[in-house]
């Protein structure tokens, strides 16, 4: 690797690790301001104008908290759950493209962390240990509600996963490949001329399937029966307080963030480009004599701002469903995931294999 390459590499993770933790409070105080507005209720308005600096007062608060420590809780155990839980969700994005590529000086600088021919396990990889903080912190803190909410976590999100494995495996018989990459560019066509060629068109039913299991792996509402706070106090993190409380916070938010871009990648083209904004883009670089290297930073730059656009607006869609639907009861949220699911991604999986067989691969 050429020193050109590490600076190259470093460059990218300050921009994905700033981008991630600059979204993070303004996703944090858009969930409140607008689960008040969905409310008819006022929301953050106090601390800086429309309540802007919200967040910021709230990681103040975290900082300067008692950080106790239960005296019958498993230390170890205890104070590394939410170190696991902020680190595996950043991890994740590692495989994750959000762009082509820049050219600088005659070189060609992927989009992209790490680009893996098997990205799209490793992102799995990464995201499947969010179950292991949930069920260290449950056990660690010794608390009953704490091990009912782990108990919870962990069979919720290790059924879903199967469905969520399930509708993948489908998408991946699509398009043949594990790159993340290969895929944005199998849907960078278009369908009878004028639809885009995204996984959603090709495969809506994984699609609800994978949009339905990453609300369960994420314990969001209608699936945060892990926390459930009107029969569980907090779930897992009830001893959990200050900055280690903060880290489950802020890592639920980042899990979120990254599941959506997953899915943004597989279903809506990823950083693919709206249809139109190709010739926009010829249009800006005829009319400023730009060279082909700078009008590819220009598409790379619009690409970008496209992916955070379509992730952005996933995040919205989490904030809705959160204030529109109530919580289900765990017996439903295993009928859902074993009795609906599971039996509709396996027949699926099963339709698409069976239609590029009979179209030859």
């Amino acid at each position: 690797m050429t020193l050109f390459d590490i600076i190259a590499l470093l460059l990218k993770l300050v921009f994905v690790l700033a981008v991630v933790l600059n979204a993070v409070p303004v996703v944090i105080w858009f969930e409140r301001r607008g689960s008040a507005w969905m409310q008819g209720r006022v929301g953050p308005n106090r601390v800086g104008p429309f309540g802007l600096l919200q967040p910021v007062a709230d990681v103040i608060k975290f900082i300067f908290k008692e950080d106790f420590v239960p005296k019958e809780a498993s230390k170890f155990y205890y104070h590394v759950a939410p170190m696991i839980a902020a680190v595996a969700p950043f991890a994740a994005f590692a495989a994750i493209p959000f762009g082509s590529f820049l050219a600088i000086g005659g070189q060609q600088v992927p989009l992209q962390i790490a680009s893996l021919d098997i990205g799209i396990l490793s992102v799995l990889a990464f995201a499947g240990l969010e179950v292991y903080p949930i069920m260290l912190a449950g056990w660690a803190s010794n608390n009953k509600y704490s091990m009912f909410g782990a108990l919870r976590g962990s069979s919720q999100m290790v059924s879903y996963e199967i469905a969520l494995g399930l509708s993948l495996v489908s998408m991946l018989l699509i398009y043949g490949t594990l790159n993340l990459t290969e895929m944005v560019v199998y849907q960078d066509q278009l369908m009878f001329g004028f639809m885009p060629r995204w996984g959603i068109f090709l495969n809506p039913i994984a699609f609800l399937i994978f949009l339905i299991a990453i609300f369960a792996e994420t314990n969001r509402l209608p699936f945060d029966l892990p926390e459930g706070d009107a029969e569980l106090v907090a779930g897992y993190h009830t001893e959990y307080g200050a900055t280690k409380f903060a880290m489950f916070f802020f890592a639920e938010y980042v899990a979120m963030i990254m599941a959506s871009s997953l899915l943004i990648t597989l279903f809506f083209g990823g950083y693919a480009l709206f249809p139109g904004l190709e010739t926009v883009i010829a249009g800006i670089a005829g009319a400023l004599q730009l060279s082909p290297e700078w009008t590819q930073n220009i598409r790379a730059a619009f690409q970008v701002a496209g992916f955070i656009f379509k992730v952005g607006c996933m995040m919205f869609f989490y904030v809705w469903v959160r204030w529109t639907f109530p919580r289900f009861r765990f017996d439903q949220l295993m009928n859902l995931g074993w009795k609906i699911l599971f039996p509709l991604a396996l027949v699926n999986l099963l339709f698409v294999a069976l239609v590029i067989a009979w179209m030859g691969g």
